[in-house]
Order: C-alpha cells, then structure tokens, then sequence
C-alpha cells in the first residue's frame, strides 16, 4: 500500500539516484590533470576519452566509478525503501542514475557521458547474467574491430536478447522492455559515431604493428603540455563509446 510516507522516500531516493549518476568522476579525473575534458579529445566526459587523453590507468578508475553510479542506487536503495513496486522503482532508479551521468547536475546540465557504463552497471545490480553476456559481447567486438562505440552499439542490441534467451519470452517481464528501451537510447547518443563508422572515420584503439602502442592520442598532464600535433589530434578526434 502506497503512502505518503513512502511516495516521498520513493523521491528522495530517486534524487539520491540521480545525484549518484550526476557524479563528475571524467571530470574530476581531468581537473586533477589541470584540464577540463570537455575541451580535449571528443569533448565526452566518459571512461574512454580518459583513456585516450590522460592514459588507460585514469581511464580505468573512471570506468569502474561510472560503472558503480548505475549499480550502487539500483542494488542497495530498493532494499532501504519499502516500495510497494519494488521492481518499478528499481528501474526508476537505473533511469534516474543513467539520466544524471548523460546531464549532471553538478555541471549543470554542460557535458556528460553517453551512458553506457552506467547502463552496464544499472542492468549489472538487476539482472547480472543477461548483462555479463551483453559485456562478453562488447569484449569480443572491441578485441576484434578496436572501436569502442561499436562494442557499445554491439552490447547495446545483444543485452535484450540475452533476456530473451536467458529468460525465455515473458512479455510481461518489464526488464526485458527496459533493456530495449536502453538499447534505442544507446543507439541515439551514438548516432554520430555511427556516423563516423559508416565513413570509416571512426578513432579506433588499434596498435599500431611497428610501435606496438595503440593509436590513441599520448597522455597529457595539462593544456599546455600538449605537442602541436596532439592538439591538433585532440580538436580533431571524434567520440567513441563512453
């Protein structure tokens, strides 16, 4: 039964999710390097422009925050609050966390990431086999093309079908609709690089065979570090992924 008291835990913990999803982790990784992410590389405040501005460790302790943004709220606040559709307001949650990192509110709305993360870790605390198949899936595609929007788009459209097959066909099971819905929305906020990747323009992490480093840009530690070319690589880079 639906009360007051429970309508308004139910909003305060959809704030909480929100406000854990607006967490800056990319941003706050950029300033402890003197520069503003938003400025550098593809301008996305997500784990993979990190990596290709301030290097693979930085980019990895984002990846795991953003990760824990989408899980934390989904996984432990419908086990606090007593919500009479407690599947619902877990989703809501997911929502909320995944909404916050696309357009926090501690940038005021200016610069975000495209979700996928957090999407990864919204699914991870609901339904954790479905999204480790999705998660082996963006592996295999990453290890094999090197474009992580392409893992991500690839992840995107395998997370329902895993539910479908993991699950069997429940048209009533509102996970399943939800992982479609999160698929459709991925698929949006890459609609630029599936641009990209149709031109073949697309920046790629592929290692180069003389070097045997990865074609992404060097790591900087401020703007004015940065070599002539790699300013020029850094305006010039498209968004890939998170």
């Amino acid at each position: 039964m639906t009360t007051p008291t429970t309508t308004l835990l139910e909003i305060a913990g959809l704030v909480i999710a929100y406000a854990l999803g607006s967490f800056p982790s990319a941003y706050l990784a950029g300033k402890s390097r003197g520069i503003d992410l938003r400025q550098h590389g593809s301008g996305n405040l997500g784990a993979t422009n990190v990596v290709r501005v301030l290097g693979a460790k930085i980019g990895a302790i984002v990846f795991i925050a953003d990760i824990l943004k989408g899980f934390l709220p989904v996984f432990f606040l419908p086990r606090l609050i007593a919500s009479p559709y407690p599947q619902y307001f877990a989703l809501a949650l997911g929502v909320a966390a995944i909404l916050g990192h696309v357009k926090p509110i501690f940038l005021l709305g200016k610069g975000g990431g495209k979700g996928v993360a957090t999407a990864a870790g919204v699914f991870l605390g609901l339904a954790w086999f479905p999204t480790t198949v999705a998660c082996a899936v963006w592996l295999i595609v990453f290890l094999i093309w090197r474009y992580v929007s392409l893992a991500s788009l690839a992840a995107a459209a395998a997370l329902p079908i895993a539910f479908w097959f993991v699950m069997g066909w429940q048209p009533n099971n509102i996970l399943f609709w939800m992982s479609i819905v999160v698929a459709v929305f991925v698929f949006y906020t890459h609609r630029a690089n599936i641009g990209r990747l149709r031109r073949g323009e697309e920046h790629n992490f592929r290692k180069k065979r003389d070097t045997g480093t990865t074609s992404a840009p060097p790591s900087v530690s401020s703007p004015n570090t940065l070599s002539r070319g790699a300013r020029a690589t850094h305006r010039t880079s498209a968004s890939n992924g998170e």
